[in-house]
């Protein structure tokens, strides 16, 4: 951002009390915001982008259920309420923990600083290729709108581009789908790329029947799902097989271009690959000095602080706390319980007390397979099915903010279950990931 948009002023501390920088406009820093309106203490939360995602349905906008704004509210309509707090658009690309100063994007600039007494890091984790950064291209991972907007047009020009192919061989291709990692983020991909091929797309088209597309699920480890029970992950490989899905575990992926993927020296031809196989911290996380966990990770100290960089503290999907001997899992709820934990030993520190010890509360987990499908674990219970999906879709429309949402979210839902459409199949921007004008093989 140019120096001259954001004066030194502007992210300075508006009345000269503690000042309390949050990065990251995710579940875990608008916990922490929100946990700090009535505090005697200025925040200003920073992000590079205007919104707040709701990360858990962004499958369903990059698989044409959902529209963005569905799932996104502006970050200041969030926050407009709270006098003590402000919001900065701005790219964050360093933490200096002596100068106590986070650098924006034009950080050799002094008025790209902004100081803080506290700082609360949540900037989350981006897509890991393991060690294969040129596979991005080919298969584009899902974290941002802009991620899931690219997978949506390229699963649509998949089917527009399979129309016009007459080799049968490329026309294959076209029709395949694979998905590289058999997280809830693939196994949710993977059926609903299955239930739109093959309910939704099948009499939209004259030489393709689209019902006959090639659905691949890939996990190098033995099982999906692999956070959950032994017998839900068998009971979702049963259900996420009777969509159509090809499931394929024990094998990792050590090849992938724009062709296709090679497996155990087996080349699938496929046009359309996507990746949900692994994340890695930001790259803020290494400007601080403290040393990284696997995936990137910030090791943090039991009260969620660190010892090399005093008056930090890092939550949600960044850093790396280990519980009864398990590290903590990526979800929402642990953001949002770190972010309010980290605010109330912020309110501790300046009263002089030591930082408490921070202990996640689980509420469970869920996943979904596709239509009236899911499973979940909610204390000890274990449940799958239509009673598990119904869970699911309550839950997520709780935690959506703003009235607006929950109302579209849910009337978009109820159309999906009862006609089988998806009303947001647009081809939009240009196009990207290789795709041409128009397909080999075919004459204008």
């Amino acid at each position: 951002m140019p120096s001259d948009t954001l004066p030194a002023a502007v992210a300075m501390p508006l009345r000269g009390r503690p000042h309390v920088v949050i990065l990251g406009g995710g579940f875990g820093g608008l916990a922490a915001a929100k946990a700090l309106r009535r505090a005697p203490v200025d925040v200003t939360l920073i992000d590079q982008r205007n919104h707040h995602l709701f990360q858990p349905l962004l499958y369903q906008v990059a698989t044409a259920a959902l529209n963005p704004s569905d799932i996104a509210v502006p970050i200041r309509q969030i926050l407009r309420r709270q006098r003590n707090a402000s919001v900065l658009l701005a790219e964050a690309v360093a933490v200096d923990p002596i100068g106590k100063r986070v650098l924006l994007s034009d950080g050799v600039n002094p008025e790209g600083a902004v100081p803080y007494d506290f700082l609360i890091l949540a900037t989350g984790v981006t897509h890991s290729y393991f060690g294969h950064p040129e596979w991005a291209g080919a298969a584009p991972g899902l974290k941002t709108i802009e991620d899931a907007l690219e997978i949506r047009k390229r699963i649509l020009l998949a089917f527009e581009s399979a129309e016009w192919e007459t080799d049968p061989a490329r026309q294959r291709a076209w029709l395949t789908f694979i998905l590289v990692g058999g997280g809830p983020t693939g196994v949710e991909l993977a059926g609903a790329i299955a239930e739109i091929a093959r309910h939704v797309m099948t009499r939209d088209f004259r030489r393709i029947d689209p019902a006959k597309a090639r659905v691949l699920l890939i996990e190098a480890g033995p099982r999906i799902l692999p956070g959950f029970a032994p017998e839900l992950s068998q009971w979702a490989t049963e259900a996420i097989s009777r969509l159509g899905v090809e499931v394929f575990t024990g094998n990792p992926v050590t090849a992938l271009d724009n062709g296709g993927v090679t497996v155990h020296g087996e080349k699938i031809e496929a046009r359309t690959i996507l990746w949900a196989a692994g994340v890695e911290g930001s790259p803020l996380a290494s400007s601080l000095g403290a040393p990284l966990a696997s995936g990137g990770r910030i090791p943090v100290q039991p009260d969620l602080s660190l010892t090399e960089a005093p008056g930090v503290f890092v939550i949600g999907d960044l850093a790396s706390l280990h519980q009864d001997g398990q590290p903590l899992p990526a979800l929402a709820p642990v953001a949002v319980q770190e972010g309010r934990h980290a605010a109330r030993n912020i309110l501790r520190a300046l009263q002089g007390l030591p930082g408490l010890p921070f202990t996640y509360h689980s509420r469970g987990m869920l996943a979904t397979i596709g239509r009236a499908a899911a499973v979940g674990e909610v204390a000890r219970l274990r449940f799958t099915g239509f009673a598990a999906w119904l869970f699911w879709l309550l839950v997520h429309i709780a935690w959506l903010i703003g009235f607006r949402n929950r109302f579209l979210v849910l009337t978009e839902w109820a159309w999906t279950y009862l006609r089988y459409e998806r009303g947001a199949r647009l081809i939009t921007g240009p196009k990207q990931g290789g795709l041409p004008d128009r397909p080999s093989g075919t004459k204008g």
